[in-house]
This record gives C-alpha cells, structure tokens and sequence, in this order.
C-alpha cells in the first residue's frame, strides 16, 4: 500500500491486493433546535456549526467500529467526534473531493474496496474483496474506524455480517440485524453470502471485540 498524504490507496487488479489505500439502532436526520437560555426567555439556536448530524443509516458495530451510508460534508462535524483513524469504502466510485480533504485534513487513512452494487439476485459477491476488508476491520490499529457504501444497507450489511461470524454469532441474529437496516431492501443473495462465508482461514487473527457471541 502506497501512503501520500496520510491517505492510503492500493489498485483494485486480479494479481494484486482489491484495497485502495459500526449500539445498533438507526439513527435518523430529525433535527432538533439548541435551546439557549437569556434572561427570563429560551430562544432557538440553530447553528450550523453546532450541529452533529450522523450519516444515514448510522450505526456502532462494536467498540471503535462503525457503519453508516455515505457521508455527505453535513455530516462532517459528527465524524469528527468519533476521532476516526480509517474509513473503508466499499463502492467503486471515487471518493468525492470534499471527503478526501475532510479525511486529510483530520488525518484519516481510507481503504477503498470497490464492490459493484448490484440489485439482481444470485450476483457473486466478491469474497476476496470482503475478506482483505475484514482484515483491516479486525486491525485495532484502524480504530476507530467506519464502514460505509452508498446506503449503509447491503455492500456494508454484508461485511458487518461476515464479521458477526467471526464473533460466532447465530445466523438468525446475524440476518436481523442485516434487516434491521436493509429493510424492505433485503437480499436473499446478500444473506446467502454471509451464510456461505467461509471464515475458517481468518480464525487465526485476533478478536478483541466486545460482544463475541449473540
């Protein structure tokens, strides 16, 4: 991996490696008023500044793990506070511009795996792909880290999930929470990956996770 800019990014090719150098409830985007007091009134502060807003679908995996959708600058403020050390991205677009300077400018590496998404069925995953991306999930020196693609839903509810295997969780707790945030948007091709996810080459790396079970 080729480091510039504290940004690192490897070339997604066959013969080299696919990575160019997440409390579980969804959150919303409801925002509320900062109430002041002055005097013998409270009046309404909205300070773009002051606010924290998360990206959609925002979420803690496990400590110094999170997943969300995409991050729009809106949400630049917020991810700041989680003082991340690594973002990985798993859509093939490329990063936009005012994300590559929020990440320069705060000194956060990004792993870029490029996962097409695909809304037919029966589409291969890339298992390789999820499997050198797990390895950076699984190095604390990453952390904390987020996990996003476009909507938080499949590309990422397919990593979490095989990373829930990895904490020997039961299959029907690994699909809930998949659903919990693919909603309506469920695939049984992304499930049936996750169930066929072959995590016996990875049990050797340490786990250091907080809930190890489910």
């Amino acid at each position: 991996m080729q480091v510039a800019a504290e940004l690192q990014h490897t070339h997604h090719r066959q013969d080299t490696p696919m990575c160019r150098q997440i409390q579980l409830t969804i959150s919303d985007h409801t925002l509320s008023h900062t109430t002041a007091v002055a005097g013998d009134g409270v009046s309404d502060k909205l300070d773009g500044e002051d606010l924290f807003i998360p990206p959609l679908n925002f979420a803690m995996v496990d400590n110094g793990i999170f997943r969300s959708g995409f991050p729009e600058p809106a949400n630049f403020s917020f991810l700041q506070t989680l003082g991340l050390r690594s973002i990985i991205y798993l859509c093939p677009e490329p990063y936009p511009e005012a994300n590559m300077e929020f990440l320069k400018s705060n000194g956060i590496k990004l792993y870029h795996f490029g996962i097409e998404g695909h809304k037919e069925p029966f589409v291969n995953i890339p298992e390789d792909t999820i499997r050198e991306a797990l390895k950076v999930v699984l190095d604390v020196r990453n952390h904390p880290v987020i996990i996003h693609c476009k909507r938080g839903k499949h590309r990422t509810g397919c990593l979490v999930g095989c990373y829930r295997k990895l904490q020997k969780w039961c299959l029907s707790s690994v699909f809930d929470e998949y659903q919990r945030f693919a909603a309506a948007k469920a695939r049984v091709s992304d499930q049936r990956f996750v169930e066929l996810f072959d995590i016996s080459s990875m049990k050797h790396l340490p786990i250091t996770f907080s809930c190890l079970k489910r």
